[in-house]
């Protein structure tokens, strides 16, 4: 698909409201979804795509912030057919660009789910991290600003998406569900991975209907090893929906 910003793959599927759309984590692509968009996609109609910079997309041109990319994805939506109110699933980064769009856009969100989700105050975890890993990061951080396109990339910019959220308090009233992976991650201090989980029960704070899913043999990808985890937290954000339409 063209849009105002350039090429952007993606793929649909599936029929119904409301539309589900799928936002990946940072450069992950469409095929992230493999394991649940067939399955999903008989409950409602679902949008996929790749991000500026991932595999067939073209490669950015501007500063890929949160509002960047929150607009180029309404701009994806409306040019392929999908009209909100949406249900939004944000699997890691992603999580952050779902909750700055309910944010900016709240009539056209009818229900989230955090899968892994970066949490704002995920960014300060950097600081428990050892200094071999910092090092690490720094080196990559130079080499990426080597390359034209990767100074646009989202990773840079993660600190003013957040800083947008952040200038934001007010939050839909819509069914969350936070699906948090339950293996542990070696790489992680324990100190960074008790924050990280604070924040994870945090999000559910965002609505009065919320609910949290510990997806108990997975780690950062649970889409990938309990896709019926997934799967059944999206149904049951769908169900809750069309019940609260049915009372209302």
């Amino acid at each position: 698909m063209k849009t105002s910003k350039g090429t952007i793959q993606y793929t649909t599927s599936g029929t119904g409201k409301p539309p589900i759309v799928l936002i990946n984590g940072g450069s992950g692509p469409i095929e992230g979804w493999m394991h649940i968009l067939p399955v999903i996609s008989e409950s409602s109609s679902v949008f996929a795509y790749n991000r500026f910079g991932v595999t067939g997309s073209d490669q950015p041109k501007e500063p890929q912030d949160g509002l960047t990319i929150v607009e180029t994805l309404r701009e994806a939506l409306s040019i392929a057919g999908f009209e909100p109110p949406y249900v939004l699933v944000g699997h890691s980064l992603g999580g952050l660009y779902a909750n700055l769009y309910a944010r900016l856009y709240p009539k056209e969100v009818e229900g989230i789910v955090f899968l892994e989700a970066s949490h704002p105050k995920d960014i300060h975890l950097d600081q428990y991290q050892g200094s071999f890993v910092k090092a690490i990061n720094k080196l990559f951080s130079m080499f990426d600003s080597l390359n034209p396109h990767k100074k646009f990339y989202e990773v840079n910019f993660v600190k003013s998406t957040v800083a947008h959220i952040e200038k934001i308090a007010s939050f839909p009233a819509v069914p969350v569900f936070v699906i948090t992976g339950g293996k542990e991650n070696r790489m992680m201090p324990e100190e960074a991975r008790l924050k990280r989980m604070d924040n994870q029960l945090d999000l559910l704070s965002l609505s009065t209907t919320s609910t949290h899913i510990i997806a108990e043999k997975s780690g950062h990808f649970p889409q990938l090893t309990e896709p019926n985890v997934v799967i059944a937290a999206i149904q049951a954000c769908l169900e809750q929906i069309h019940e609260g339409k049915k009372q209302a």
